[in-house]
């Protein structure tokens, strides 16, 4: 290729580059983690043009899942097709998947889990999600009802995990990869209709697209974030309310707006270890400060118990007992 590059290969490198070249993005070792798709491979070649000219070393790392037949062979000429386009080395992890969930639940934990313990301390793993990928998301949240939180999708930073491609749709990176004149490998898994992400882009957002006149997923992307930077911004002030001794004075809550008391109770409960919290048990703790009528104590996952207490919120082992306020 001579002269200025394909609009679609330009697109891809400058998503590249910006994240890249952030101060705000970590400056050590840069890993891309590749599947032989489209995305992938798209990523893989940008990160490797930008990282030559940023002096930053970039490796890939592909999991083979042993998931499907022939997946070894898979997984080596994905490793094979990232050398070729630019990464200084591209290595193999093997792994088993099993344990809690669904298929698609189990294959990513353990997917992330090796690309993990592979790369270096301090290292930024790219992963190739795009702004469908984003979209899907957010509908997938929307479907469960789990609030802004999972509505506001995948961060483009969440340490050690980057995701620069969050803006630049599905269609520019397999048209960066014809130009790179690469062949994607596709996903057997992803024209399977029992999965329920494969119906969200098969079925219902060419359906949303077709009702609402197009626009749908950059639209869905759009609002997941601004959601995003709303929740940022309750963090931060829900920072503000910290705990003494492992209890919160309600003083301090009760004027607090429910959204942002939320939160602060949100991280309470999680640093007291929590586990599995849902909305249900959040509004039930919050109810005690919100809605306080001298009721007795909320129980949570864990044998755990959240009480108030003389004016303290207070999180204890079930069979404990205390005199309310």
């Amino acid at each position: 290729m001579s002269g200025a590059p394909h609009p679609a290969l330009a697109r891809v490198r400058k998503a590249v580059r910006d994240r890249l070249a952030d101060p705000s993005w970590p400056r050590g070792e840069v890993v891309v983690a590749v599947s032989g798709g489209a995305d992938s491979l798209a990523l893989a070649e940008a990160a490797a043009f930008t990282g030559r000219r940023l002096q930053r070393a970039v490796r890939g790392l592909i999991v083979d899942h042993g998931l499907q037949e022939g997946s070894a062979e898979i997984a080596q000429t994905a490793a094979k097709t990232a050398r070729e386009l630019g990464l200084e080395s591209a290595e193999v992890l093997t792994v088993e998947v099993g344990g809690r969930g669904g298929p698609e639940a189990a294959a990513r934990k353990a997917r992330y889990a090796a690309l993990r313990a592979a790369a270096p301390p301090g290292a930024l793993i790219l992963l190739g999600h795009t702004r469908d990928d984003q979209a899907e998301t957010v509908l997938l949240g929307l479907g469960r009802g789990s609030g802004p939180r999972s509505l506001a999708g995948m961060r483009p930073l969440d340490p050690p995990w980057g995701r620069p491609l969050l803006d630049v749709p599905r269609e520019t990176t397999v048209a960066a990869c014809a130009e790179l004149g690469v062949t994607p490998w596709e996903d057997p898994h992803n024209s399977e209709s029992r999965f329920t992400r494969v119906r969200l882009r098969h079925e219902v957002l060419p359906l949303l697209e077709d009702v609402l006149n197009g626009g749908v997923a950059a639209a869905l992307a759009r609002t997941a974030t601004q959601l995003r930077e709303d929740s940022e911004a309750l963090d931060t002030l829900a920072r503000g309310i910290t705990a003494e001794d492992g209890q919160l004075a309600v003083g301090e809550l009760e004027p607090l707006p429910p959204a942002l008391r939320r939160r602060v109770l949100r991280r309470w409960l999680l640093d007291a270890g929590v586990k599995e919290l849902t909305d249900a048990h959040l509004r039930s703790v919050d109810e005690l400060v919100g809605r306080w009528r001298g009721q007795g104590g909320v129980g949570l996952p864990g044998d755990l118990v959240a009480r108030r207490a003389h004016g303290r919120l207070s999180v204890l082992p079930a069979f404990t007992t205390t005199k309310g306020d």
